[in-house]
């Protein structure tokens, strides 16, 4: 009989197969752990900072106790300073903010007056704790505020600073947001904050589209352009001293027609910038702020990339799409690289408008900032954040 040997044969047969099937399985899981391992790298390697206290959680716990009135009249503007402080730090995410319900009855208003063990107990269980006072006249408010590591035995404060300015709720806005960005760089090893930026956008609530500026969390919203016209496109310089934007204005040849204009936040008015032929509109800074570059119809008569200074002298064309006087397309939204070396743009077809007069605009802000404040968001966009630099 010849039946047991193609059994052995068959055995002898299947084991390469389960072999192979095994090695292509560790193959996939080799792969998967690799993968995986990629990205958790990448994340890392991605995120803005990191943060950690070394006590095996993950954010810092920060209690922001009210800021003491030293008379009745900075009561209001002591509650409003302490809102916002919190409000900024609960915003960024670095750090695990305590509910106030939790305080001890007792809080500090000078440093004399902390205790460090009402701050650690476990219904608190802070790590550090931001206090102070605030004082205020007729005609200046003074504001104290330091933050303390109640879990070190070191007497050194953190943070500490005094403001003084004018007593209005902007100047408290802003204040506030000055300490909690200073909060936010100490916790985060020297990154910037983003509560003291702001955002340039266009509204039409007074009429016609004008150029706004509000805080990063959408508060303290007011115009900077009474022009009349329509208004565009703004863009921060780098330093964050003028705003570029798109406005109608008269040419030099006496016709209105989209033009580059100018506003200095430090006059706090719009001044003066050159009128070119045609059209001309989407500026956008290059990183240096030593030029600009915009969309113009001023040689023939379709839209191409110019290159100015920042005071829009010694304009030369950039880029052209043109065969001769014939246009082959249209370069508009403009945007240049990090480096400057190099610019980015949109080309569309001759049957393309690249007016921006149809674009959409900002006529109610949101509460909440760019998807980072350091995000660099198209030159043609209505709302431009304010570069994280400024002060």
């Amino acid at each position: 009989m010849t039946w047991p040997r193609p059994a052995r044969t068959a055995r002898v047969r299947g084991k390469p197969e389960v072999m192979v099937q095994r090695s292509r399985c560790i193959c996939v899981f080799t792969f998967c752990l690799l993968l995986l391992a990629g990205r958790a790298a990448a994340q890392e390697k991605g995120d803005w900072f990191h943060i950690g206290t070394g006590l095996g959680v993950d954010k810092p716990r920060v209690a922001v106790a009210d800021f003491a009135p030293r008379a009745d009249n900075a009561k209001s503007h002591s509650q409003l300073f302490t809102q916002v402080v919190r409000d900024d730090l609960q915003f960024s995410g670095i750090i695990d903010l305590v509910s106030p319900s939790f305080y001890p009855t007792a809080v500090p208003s000078v440093p004399t007056e902390l205790r460090n063990d009402d701050w650690i107990t476990p219904q608190v269980n802070a790590n550090l704790l931001a206090f102070g006072n605030l004082t205020e006249s007729t005609s200046e408010v003074s504001i104290s505020a330091w933050l303390y590591d109640v879990r070190s035995p070191s007497t050194q404060a953190v943070v500490g600073k005094v403001y003084r300015g004018a007593p209005t709720d902007a100047q408290v806005r802003k204040f506030a947001h000055q300490f909690a960005d200073e909060i936010i760089s100490r916790l985060s090893g020297g990154g910037p904050g983003i509560a003291s930026t702001q955002i340039a956008f266009v509204s039409s609530r007074t009429g016609t589209k004008e150029i706004w500026v509000m805080d990063y969390d959408g508060a303290n919203q007011h115009p900077l352009t009474s022009l009349k016209t329509i208004s565009l496109t703004p863009r921060w310089s780098p330093d964050a001293s003028r705003i570029a934007f798109t406005c109608f204005a008269q040419g030099p040849t006496g016709v209105v027609s989209p033009q580059i204009c100018m506003y200095s936040v430090d006059a706090n008015k719009t001044v003066s910038f050159p009128r070119f032929r045609g059209s001309n509109s989407a500026p956008a800074w290059s990183p240096d702020g030593s030029q600009i570059m915009f969309c113009s119809s001023m040689l023939l008569g379709n839209p191409e990339l110019f290159v100015v200074d920042a005071n829009g002298s010694r304009p030369k064309r950039r880029w052209s799409l043109s065969v001769g006087a014939a246009p082959t397309a249209i370069s508009t939204f403009t945007s240049w690289s990090p480096s400057a070396a190099t610019s980015a743009k949109s080309p569309a077809t001759a049957a393309r408008t690249s007016a921006p007069v149809g674009l959409p605009t900002a006529a109610t802000s949101s509460s909440s900032p760019p998807a980072t404040a350091r995000a660099r968001s198209g030159p043609c966009s209505p709302m431009a954040p304010r570069p994280i630099s400024s002060p």
